[in-house]
């Protein structure tokens, strides 16, 4: 992976602060501390067999988030590693996914789903794809990679100035 321009400097940050970010997400469930390990070590193994319920139904937002979350590994593997086949990019979505469900497991921080692990490389296949598309659009990958630095930079510092308002203000619910 070269970083040698300051638009490939640019999105390496952005990547390192977005993996920060979802192994807070998915693996400390936007927590910090550990006293819950030992709380929710479980198993799917079978393919959408428990969807994501609340009150009885599908939280479908929930399932949404959860899409959402895989999506930006795509766009950025696209950009930094432009040498990968997209067989290699997909076997890297799934194992990122694989470890990350893997240590959930083993920490018990959360459960163990193959669901999640479909999903995930769904959604990283499907943000390889929208690169691909935005490159198609502007004609070349530079431009493409300009405007998602340019998103990706105004998404980010929303998400941490969100977090840091909610944070202090108290507004944010951590579990206890």
């Amino acid at each position: 992976m070269a970083v040698k321009s300051r638009s490939n400097q640019l999105t390496f940050g952005l990547y390192l602060i977005y993996l920060v970010v979802l192994f807070w997400i998915i693996v400390l469930k936007m927590s910090v501390r550990f006293t819950y390990m030992g709380q929710q070590r479980s198993m799917n193994l079978i393919p959408y067999n428990q969807p994501l319920m609340l009150n009885g139904k599908a939280d479908l937002g929930e399932i949404l988030l959860n899409a959402l979350v895989f999506v930006p590994m795509g766009v950025y593997v696209a950009i930094l590693i432009r040498k990968w086949s997209a067989i290699k990019s997909i076997l890297f979505f799934s194992f990122s996914s694989l470890i990350l469900e893997s240590i959930q497991y083993i920490t018990a921080l959360g459960a163990f789903d193959i669901t999640d692990i479909i999903n995930n490389t769904l959604d990283g296949t499907i943000g390889l794809l929208l690169f691909k598309i935005l490159q198609k659009l502007t004609g070349n990958s530079q431009k493409a990679q300009k405007i998602v630095n340019i998103v990706a930079l105004i998404g980010t510092v929303t998400f941490i100035s969100l977090f840091l308002y909610l944070k202090i203000n108290k507004l944010l619910m951590f579990r206890r």
